[in-house]
């Protein structure tokens, strides 16, 4: 969300995310992943993350949120994905997760999508940090590829 929306811009990220429209709720997951790190946010993401109705809501939020390509956004979908009970949920985060982890890897960002995993694997949060080193650690612990291994040819 650009400086120019301000207030206003917030106000209907914030009306929009509890919408009954799922469209308006994967476009308010959009808007407000851009400001992720602002105080009283990361909530309505993680909900919009859990969203019981669509999985394309939790699809494009957490999409957003790792197109920041930073701690945060990968914070906030490690987190929710810790505690969603729905496995479609659970399943689509997880995909995302997997999915940035190749980003990363084709963009050559191995190295910082590593060192981000590594910080959170130390979070105060547990499911964070589970989740991080279940990402770190390879297949024998559900991860879909072990990110530290070098790459083979």
């Amino acid at each position: 969300m650009s400086e120019e929306q301000g207030a206003g811009g917030l106000m209907a990220a914030l009306r929009d995310a509890e919408s009954e429209s799922w469209s308006c709720r994967a476009a308010a997951g959009r808007r407000l992943a851009a400001i992720a790190g602002q105080e009283g946010v990361a909530p309505i993401l993680e909900r919009l993350l859990l969203d019981p109705h669509d999985t394309a809501v939790t699809q494009e939020t957490a999409e957003a949120l790792l197109q920041r390509r930073d701690l945060v956004g990968l914070r906030i979908v490690l987190a929710t994905l810790s505690r969603a009970e729905e496995w479609s949920t659970a399943d689509q985060l997880d995909g995302e997760v997997f999915n940035y982890q190749g980003w990363m890897i084709a963009d050559g960002r191995r190295d910082q999508f590593v060192q981000q995993l590594e910080a959170l694997a130390a979070d105060e949060d547990a499911g964070v940090r589970e989740e991080a080193m279940r990402f770190l650690g390879g297949p024998e612990t559900g991860a879909p590829a072990p990110v530290k291994s070098e790459p083979v040819d």
